[in-house]
């Protein structure tokens, strides 16, 4: 069974085309810059060959229809007719409280899709675009939905609901759905997997560091709480998101004079590691202006790293313990000296960290707390791509 994975955001679309038999990637890459001047296809066979093109397409119909002549391609292609493909999966960020696993995509799934859009308005319109591409471009062939907000629907409501007027949940949906979800999904997974252990028998803490970060309290394989909320703004200092802030802060920012838009955008995309160090949004150069006596970039890290302390404090405390805490995501999976200062902070909890297995752990699996640690800590590769494939197949074999 051939699976193809499609993530289609505003202005790109990734892809990875996946054998089932042995979960091997057949090739992967990506559409930059749909929509928008000079869009570029970067191409990757499994036999280490790349291509990158300059193409002419207009929208995600265009996009996804240059990866597929790519995957048909005489010369780098991976498939010698497009009815090869026998199903294709989706990721897609908001589905509200209505779908809570992946699903078969029906037009009533589009509709719930598209009434996900006010709570989701940048990604949820490029995820229903992507599956009316592949609609057209590979008719008759089924069509799976896999969402970031599924994962975390074992919440219970006394912590995905907001402290405000119970009218704002029940007539607008207001309320925490948490966001990543393939991704603590697989990580958590992976790394009871790693231990020789059941997810369902453990209490996992799930750090997904990354430009967008998150975290999640896994008890028995179901999410207790987690640091995202009604969007992926909540919770962490991201890398260009400000994480948790006083509400008043908004309302100052409009008595200031600021529109929703302004307000919206440098929450979003100006505030972070980027607002706070004025560098940058990405850790490592952050990490280099530190190094070379920014204060401000040095600040910047340690706001980073009190935020994630006090969550995996807060969630250690909810769960009663917790048996593993796993890093993943690019600064998870990379960053060693963040890793080791956020398990220094941890030390009361009974946390060690082996300094030898973190500089041994630069983006492979590994455990890297010391044998005297009270709690497990693992680093583990994300790989949502590969979890959206094993969605699509077990939704098909029902």
């Amino acid at each position: 069974m051939k699976v193809l994975v499609l993530n289609a955001g505003s202005s790109s679309v990734k892809f990875t085309l996946y054998t089932m038999k042995n979960e091997t990637v057949l090739a992967k890459g990506m559409v930059e810059r749909v929509g928008i001047e000079n869009p570029q296809l970067i191409y990757k066979h499994s036999d280490g060959r790349e291509v990158t093109e300059i193409i002419n397409i207009k929208d995600h119909t265009g996009a996804i229809k240059s990866i597929c002549d790519k995957l048909l391609d005489p010369e780098i292609g991976v498939m010698a007719d497009r009815s090869e493909v026998e199903a294709i999966g989706h990721r897609v960020v908001h589905a509200g409280e209505k779908l809570t696993r992946p699903e078969l995509v029906t037009d009533e799934v589009k509709n719930i899709i598209r009434e996900c859009v006010p709570m989701c308005p940048l990604h949820n319109p490029a995820n229903l675009a992507g599956i009316e591409a592949c609609e057209k471009i590979f008719p008759g062939v089924p069509n799976v939905a896999v969402f970031d907000t599924a994962f975390h629907q074992t919440m219970k409501p006394s912590a995905f609901l907001y402290a405000i007027p119970y009218e704002f949940y029940e007539k607008y949906g207001i309320r925490k759905y948490g966001f990543h979800g393939t991704s603590h999904d697989f990580v958590s997974s992976a790394a009871a997997d790693y231990i020789g252990a059941k997810r369902e028998d453990l209490k996992i803490i799930t750090c997904h560091l990354g430009n967008g970060c998150s975290i999640a309290a896994i008890e028995n394989g179901n999410v207790i709480d987690t640091s995202m909320g009604l969007t992926p703004l909540e919770g962490l200092v991201m890398g260009t998101r400000s994480g948790d802030l006083d509400p008043a802060v908004i309302i100052h920012m409009f008595n200031l004079g600021m529109s929703v838009a302004e307000v919206d955008n440098l929450l979003n995309k100006k505030s972070g590691l980027l607002g706070v160090s004025g560098v940058s949004s990405d850790m490592r150069d952050i990490l280099k202006a530190e190094a070379e006596g920014n204060e401000r970039a040095a600040r910047a890290k340690r706001m980073f790293i009190l935020r994630i302390v006090k969550y995996i404090g807060a969630y250690y405390t909810v769960l009663g313990g917790a048996d593993l805490i796993v890093f993943t995501g690019g600064v998870g999976e990379y960053s060693l000296p963040v890793r080791k200062q956020i398990m220094e902070k941890l030390g009361a909890l009974g946390i060690v960290v082996d300094e030898t297995r973190n500089e041994a752990c630069f983006g492979k699996a590994g455990l890297i707390s010391a044998d005297n640690s009270k709690c497990k800590v693992l680093v583990m590769p994300t790989n949502e791509e590969l979890m959206i494939a094993r969605d699509v197949r077990r939704s098909l074999s029902k």
